[in-house]
């Protein structure tokens, strides 16, 4: 069973397709890949950990006095989003993205 799997991981690797996938992933040298690459996954986790708890607070506290429809599900969203904290794995790939955008 190790065989199949190595033998597969192997083939995948050599594929060419594998290395068009992950080309056409990575970043571009530019000022809108660095800024979509900071600005969507570095960005927000930073502020997750540092104003997460009170965001929280707040939302909640908002789903208490309100009663619009839409302004419910955007504090629920609120809630949803930074309840948890900060996500290490968003924050990896970010980093990570960034990292191979200079290399």
């Amino acid at each position: 069973m190790k065989e199949k799997i190595k033998a597969k991981a192997k083939e995948i690797a050599t594929n060419p397709n594998t290395k068009k996938a992950l080309l056409s992933m990575k970043p571009e040298k530019n000022f809108w890949g660095i800024s979509g690459v900071v600005l969507f996954l570095i960005l927000p986790e930073i502020v997750a950990y540092i104003w997460g708890a009170d965001i929280t607070a707040y939302a909640n506290e908002q789903l208490k006095i309100s009663d619009d429809f839409l302004e419910i599900k955007y504090y629920e969203m609120l809630v949803m989003l930074f309840e948890e904290g900060m996500s290490y794995l968003n924050l990896a790939i970010g980093i990570a993205l960034l990292v191979w955008l200079f290399f």
